[in-house]
């Protein structure tokens, strides 16, 4: 078995406050923190994947053959019609 030893006093006081706050010997909450984060990165699903498959979800905008007609658009945003 490989063991685990971290010269840094932040980690240190880190693990004793997880470990003081749940209970647990600081091996078992750096387990819990290693896991925790593990499974984080285990859900994260990049923003251009989220929005692509939100888009699935979406009315496709078929084409109904019709022109736009600019006048009526820029009506709406009060624009002038030349």
């Amino acid at each position: 078995m490989a063991s685990l030893y971290i010269k840094d006093e932040e980690a240190n006081v880190l693990a004793a406050r997880l470990a003081e706050r749940r209970g647990v010997s600081k091996t078992i909450a750096v387990k819990l923190a290693l896991q925790h984060e593990l499974a984080r990165d285990d859900v994260h699903v990049p923003l251009r994947e989220r929005l692509t498959a939100w888009r699935k979800t979406l009315p496709s905008g078929e084409r109904t053959g019709l022109l736009a007609d600019k006048a009526f658009y820029d009506s709406l945003s009060d624009e002038d019609v030349d």
